[in-house]
């Protein structure tokens, strides 16, 4: 009889606050909130940017990519969280789980690039902005969009397949959701040389965009502090301050939950911020944006009346 241990895994089952029904009921609700504001407001911005002339620029070319990003983000895990929160014992098959997980790690890993491409957009806008549309011309940007999808996939999704983990005997995952880490901690096979690959490609997924954008903001700095006008200082700066404000908040939880050793428990602390970068961030982004930028707001109230 073959042992327990080396019985290839078929399904998962997923136990995340599955012994806590009131916990389930306020997450239910919670999730279902988050989503309905996620999907809202990011379509509102694709809209409005699509809808308003004034925002057919790299600015907001980039922003609506971020949005649509997002609207993937969310949806490739929020409605499927809802589902496993309704009943007490939520199963996934192993095909369903592993995509779950992947679309998961691509979208997160595009994100990342993402928001470092925006940051180049503002060092290019503040530092030459006579040249600025000269040098992100409709082309450049196309061609920046498409390479922070596929660089993505690459470098997200691709290394699972060509050294895939095993699963064998153990298959209750700790999570709401078929979450990277906490999948992979049910490993069978042998962990260490994938978990070296994960370092090598968080540290260029995470560290080298989050890096990359601290340089674009030192020189953003440098190029503000030699505008003349206090005026045009300020101007300056708000353009930065809402890309910043999601940079911190999406980095922050991320570098926390990839770049440390990891163990085989899952704990509570590493829900919870599972669940607030893959959740409320993407609800974060319109609305920081919105409230932090004058001509979205108008192009939303313009999107309104019309």
């Amino acid at each position: 009889m073959e042992d327990e241990n080396e019985t290839a895994v078929t399904e998962f089952v997923l136990i995340g606050y599955s012994g806590r029904p009131k916990t389930r009921m306020g997450l239910i609700a919670f999730l279902t909130a988050v989503y309905s504001v996620t999907i809202a407001g990011n379509v509102l911005i694709i809209l409005g940017t699509i809808a308003d002339p004034r925002l057919h620029n790299p600015m907001y070319f980039f922003l609506s990519n971020l949005s649509f990003l997002d609207i993937g983000y969310s949806t490739s895990s929020i409605p499927q969280a809802i589902a496993n929160l309704l009943v007490d014992r939520p199963t996934m098959s192993f095909v369903m789980c592993y995509m779950q997980m992947n679309s998961g790690v691509w979208l997160g890993t595009t994100e990342c690039f993402l928001l470092a491409v925006m940051a180049y957009d503002r060092l290019i806008a503040i530092s030459s902005p006579l040249h600025y549309m000269l040098i992100m011309n409709k082309r450049l940007c196309i061609q920046l969009a498409a390479g922070t999808w596929s660089s993505a996939f690459f470098l997200g999704v691709i290394p699972n397949y060509v050294m895939p983990a095993r699963f064998c005997g153990r298959n209750v995952i700790n999570h709401f959701t078929c979450e990277f880490i906490a999948v992979m901690k049910l490993a069978c096979s042998d962990t260490s040389k994938r978990q070296l690959l994960m370092f090598f490609i968080g540290s260029l997924t995470l560290l080298a965009p989050f890096a990359f954008i601290l340089f674009s903001y030192l020189c953003i700095i440098v190029a503000v502090l030699r505008i003349h006008s206090s005026g045009g200082r300020l101007k300056a700066f708000s353009t930065c301050g809402s890309h910043l404000t999601v940079v911190t908040i999406f980095f922050g939880t991320a570098i926390f939950s990839y770049i440390q050793p990891q163990t085989k428990t899952t704990h509570e602390l590493d829900k919870a911020i599972s669940l607030f970068y893959g959740t409320v961030t993407p609800m974060l982004n319109p609305l920081i944006y919105t409230l932090r930028n004058q001509e979205v707001k108008g192009a939303l109230r313009k999107l309104m009346v019309s």
